[in-house]
């Protein structure tokens, strides 16, 4: 029998078990029971929180055949609501929009939409990615949902809302989606692991929900990523090392050595990390992330539920943080994402890197860029003449290298 992945084996089944989705679960459970359901939703968020399967859930307490009307609770027994799970109802046609997105498809759902369903109570399209849709296939659909026979639901899911027709928005219910917090991924992760009989440390689940960025399918999907090794216990270090995620203790480590000053200790870590096989771009991501959680300590406190740094002990991130200013931390993050979007058109992305790092380093001993402009006009205005004064376009050459300089 093939290998059945975790982000479909753990599918959610029901209106409560969707995680990190309560206010979208409810609203629909009181639709239903004061019967109430429109005839158009619209499903909004980002990959893998949960659009699609609150869809299917919806379509399954539509038709479940274990009630003789719409139920917010369906059985997840019957024929129907075990074809809708597997997405082989023939009464609940699932429509990927970003490969059929032109106005013969639409088309054909108008024409087959006038027909009743087979079996169930309601017709039902789960059209995905529907901002995929030509405008043409857009102004195609616009009557059917403004008009549709009383046996067809629509349920459209999209991650670009912002690029869906205003008309279709206006026929439509819209739910927003939110990014699941990491903390409830991790919980339902080591629910999962319990479930699979596998031993896992909370950091390690920890640093797995952080990685999936509010995503639980990436979540499940970086989860059996680290399954497949088949290791029965799961700890942090082995977490960072087949995701090729930096230590946290050497991130610590770095930001300790900006925090002092050590430009030798600098270049050496960050070295170590990049000949590790790290890619630039991974260790400005991760530092940027960590000097995050310092900038929130410092301001909110160690005890925010934002701090978010596994493997690391509360005392360590507290007497770190206490070693940078709020300010130079704000400035430190632009900074560094500034440098992730510039490396990846250069050819001098170590060079970059290093410079920046000793920037930051440095930063008690660079002058700002006012009072840097400030000596050249003064200099330029009242200072004594010199025998060949500096033309215009040298002094405005100067002021342009300056600000390269400090950004």
């Amino acid at each position: 029998m093939s290998y059945t992945v975790l982000a479909r084996r753990y599918r959610s089944g029901t209106f409560d078990e969707v995680i990190g989705q309560d206010h979208v679960a409810q609203t629909l459970k009181k639709a239903i029971e004061s019967g109430r359901v429109a005839h158009a939703y619209l499903f909004c968020g980002t990959r893998g929180v949960g659009k699609t399967s609150m869809a299917r859930i919806l379509a399954k307490a539509l038709n479940c055949e274990s009630f003789d009307r719409p139920t917010a609770v369906p059985c997840n027994k019957c024929n129907s609501c075990l074809a809708i799970a597997r997405g082989d109802d023939i009464d609940v046609i699932e429509i990927d929009a970003a490969s059929n997105r032109g106005i013969e498809n639409i088309r054909d759902v108008i024409s087959n939409a006038q027909f009743r369903p087979a079996r169930a109570r309601f017709k039902i399209y789960i059209i995905d990615e529907v901002h995929g849709l030509t405008k043409d296939a857009f102004n195609a659909l616009l009557k059917v949902l403004e008009e549709p026979p009383s046996h067809v639901k629509f349920i459209l899911a999209t991650t670009e809302p912002e690029k869906v027709l205003p008309t279709i928005l206006s026929r439509c219910q819209r739910f927003d989606f939110r990014n699941i917090p990491s903390r409830e991924i991790a919980d339902h992760l080591a629910a999962i692991c319990k479930a699979e009989r596998i031993e896992a440390d909370d950091a390690a689940l920890q640093m797995v929900a952080k990685v999936g960025a509010g995503s639980m399918r990436d979540s499940l999907s970086l989860l059996d990523r680290l399954l497949s090794i088949g290791e029965k216990h799961l700890t942090l270090e082995m977490v960072e090392q087949l995701l090729g995620l930096p230590r946290a203790q050497l991130l610590f480590d770095l930001a300790n050595s900006i925090g002092k000053g050590d430009v030798k200790q600098v270049l050496t870590q960050s070295d170590q990390m990049i000949q590790s096989g790290m890619s630039a771009d991974t260790l400005i991501a991760a530092l940027v992330d960590h000097l995050r959680n310092l900038l929130i300590v410092r301001t909110c406190g160690l005890e925010s539920n934002l701090v978010e740094a596994p493997g690391l002990s509360s005392k360590d991130l507290q007497s770190q943080a206490q070693q940078f200013d709020p300010a130079a931390l704000t400035q430190d993050i632009t900074v560094l994402e500034e440098l992730r979007r510039t490396i990846r058109q250069s050819q001098a992305g170590r060079a970059l890197l290093d410079a920046t790092l000793v920037r930051m380093a440095l930063a008690d001993q660079f002058t700002s860029i006012e009072q840097l402009l400030n000596r050249v006009d003064g200099q330029s205005g009242s200072g004594p003449k010199s025998a060949s004064p500096r033309p215009a376009a040298t002094m405005a050459a100067q002021k342009k290298n300056l600000s390269l300089i400090h950004p």
